[in-house]
């Protein structure tokens, strides 16, 4: 189980689209795929539940939490052999443990939770709720949106995650992730050549 869970290690910069839903993170997420030239990993649980919605009706439960998980980082791992400097990933594994809190009482399996605060990202984007709300099958808690973004933001700053907040239009959002992830890019190849005149 623990191994389903764990990142694969790269040599990449690894971006996250953090916060609630219907907050623009799949839109980014291909923006920034397209401005980098790079793969994105969507999100697993849409397929997933949109089909167990297609088959059963039924909206996500606690016990699918794992199976997402799972889904996940076998996407992540896949996507990330073929990602060139960046991988953008529509999510993560700690999202999947702030809507396993929210929705289940505080619930969250310890696979999961561990593996939540081991996988390691150089930057989360986090989405402000400054977006049209987008009705779908699975989305389902418009009116309290300021409270499941209060939710996510508390899980990165108690995780000590490196992240920017975003707000506004595409363009904005856009401009200033590029500007925060060139940033880290440019640092990284920095210490690598330092690395490498070391070595010399």
């Amino acid at each position: 189980m623990e191994k389903k869970l764990r990142q694969n290690p790269v040599n990449i910069v690894k971006v996250v689209l953090f916060g609630p839903e219907s907050t623009g993170k799949t839109t980014l997420s291909k923006q920034l795929a397209r401005y980098y030239n790079t793969v994105w990993a969507p999100e697993f649980a849409r397929d997933y539940l949109q089909k167990k919605w297609n088959n059963e009706r039924k909206t996500c439960e606690a016990e699918d939490l794992i199976e997402i998980a799972i889904g996940q980082m076998r996407l992540e791992n896949k996507l990330a052999k073929k990602a060139d400097k960046v991988l953008i990933c529509d999510t993560d594994l700690l999202e999947t443990k702030v809507y396993s809190e929210e929705y289940y009482g505080g619930f969250v399996d310890e696979n999961l939770d561990k593996a939540a605060k081991q996988n390691k990202y150089d930057l989360y984007l986090l989405t402000y709720i400054d977006t049209p709300w987008e009705e779908d099958d699975l989305r389902d808690r418009p009116g309290l949106r300021l409270e499941m973004f209060t939710a996510f933001e508390n899980a990165l700053k108690k995780h000590n995650c490196n992240y920017l907040l975003l707000k506004g239009d595409k363009e904005t959002r856009l401009k200033n992730a590029t500007k925060a992830i060139d940033k880290i890019i440019a640092d990284k190849e920095n210490l690598s050549s330092f690395s490498d005149s070391l070595i010399i």
